[in-house]
């Protein structure tokens, strides 16, 4: 069976990562995915592996012509996805009030910084911004030293991408219900905050608000923490739940500490002191081997080339080489209707010439909008589109 969005039309008018993120899940799972860019945009199709599954126009929103061809398509168009800063696309003439009124089905989703409304609406930002006003940020890191930027963008992709990608696909759901589309409206400082879950718990139970590196999954105790290896390597041990701990003590010999792992003060210093000095005693690929088979939550700390030789992340499609790129894969799995990477991406523009006459333009009617800036010119058959088209 066809992926199970095959036959949703999507313009996806977004750039940076969280919006083209969000689309190319859509796509993975069988959209029909329309990269819309502005002549001369030095993003172009973006992230190039985000623009597997799509398909590339070049119009200019600013002008007339490139006005009318972007109504026709959003007359039949099911989703448009943008990240302009709050109060562009009303000055475009491209905002949600403007384009529910050719097309009452379509289903908005504006994916921001701080929301469509706020005091903070009009503020700009990225994800280092959002994760700190989020609270996010302050117990990221060590005790006594200042937060740390993660390496992966927790905002941007948690806060925003899956977050829109959550957004359109209920709003699609209601639409089956009422006929009528609306406007998504997310802001990656909400999603960065409601990350903050557990947190707020811990918090709400009497422990105060986490601490950087001292709090219960910050590295604060023995048995959810990173562990040096011999070799400079490191570790990762996650024994939260008490059998896990218990298994993890046992294997060491060290029952006497199977009690102690919440316990504070020099009780922990003591089972900390013991871990690190007996993970420094072998190397990263000896603890593996060793504690592999045991049921012990544990993981080695890889590089990134590292994971994309993992046999599980390998045996689960989660690395695919395309048009001599290399990519994740897709990680939403589905038994009956499961998603693919079809495409490698496109040449900015590839497919102008191919939406204008599935919309009805005839030749003539493209050299005019060629000729009026409204489209950009065909796209040059150079080495990488030659590639690309091989592939």
């Amino acid at each position: 069976m066809p992926p199970p969005l095959t036959g949703l039309r999507v313009l996806d008018l977004s750039r940076q990562l969280p919006g083209p993120f969000c689309s190319t899940l859509l796509a993975d799972l069988g959209a029909d995915v329309l990269l819309v860019t502005a002549p001369g945009d030095p993003f172009g199709v973006g992230i190039p592996f985000l623009a597997r599954n799509k398909r590339s126009l070049i119009l200019d929103l600013k002008c007339a012509a490139g006005r009318e061809v972007f109504g026709r398509l959003v007359a039949r168009a099911d989703v448009l996805l943008e990240g302009f800063r709050p109060g562009v696309t009303a000055r475009l003439g491209i905002d949600y009030p403007t384009l529910r009124a050719r097309n009452p089905r379509l289903v908005y989703c504006s994916i921001t910084g701080y929301g469509q409304d706020g005091p903070y609406r009009d503020r700009v930002g990225h994800d280092i911004n959002y994760l700190a006003q989020a609270g996010v940020l302050e117990y990221i890191g060590e005790p006594g030293r200042p937060p740390v930027i993660p390496g992966v963008q927790i905002a941007d992709l948690g806060g925003g991408a899956l977050m829109a990608l959550g957004g359109i696909l209920a709003a699609l759901l209601a639409r089956e219900r009422t006929g009528e589309g609306q406007h998504v409206d997310i802001a990656m400082l909400d999603g960065a905050f409601a990350w903050n879950a557990y947190q707020l718990l811990l918090a709400q139970l009497g422990q105060g608000p986490p601490a950087r590196g001292t709090a219960q999954v910050t590295g604060g105790w023995p048995c959810y923490a990173v562990y040096e290896t011999r070799d400079g390597r490191h570790l990762t041990i996650g024994a939260y739940e008490p059998h896990f701990w218990a298994t993890l003590c046992r294997h060491f010999g060290r029952e006497d500490l199977i009690a102690q792992q919440w316990a504070e003060g020099a009780a922990r210093d003591e089972a900390f002191a013991f871990f690190r000095a007996t993970f420094r005693q072998k190397t990263l690929a000896e603890w593996t081997a060793e504690l592999a088979p045991l049921e012990i939550c544990f993981a080695p700390v890889l590089t990134v080339a590292e994971a994309l030789a993992d046999p599980q992340l390998r045996h689960r499609g989660m690395v695919v080489e395309m048009a001599g790129q290399t990519m994740p894969g897709v990680p939403i799995k589905l038994s009956a209707t499961p998603a693919e990477v079809r495409t490698p991406p496109p040449a900015p523009g590839e497919h102008t010439e191919q939406v204008l006459i599935e919309l009805g333009f005839d030749a003539a009617a493209i050299a005019a909008l060629r000729a009026a800036g409204a489209i950009g010119p065909p796209p040059q058959p150079g080495p990488e589109n030659t590639a690309r088209r091989r592939a």
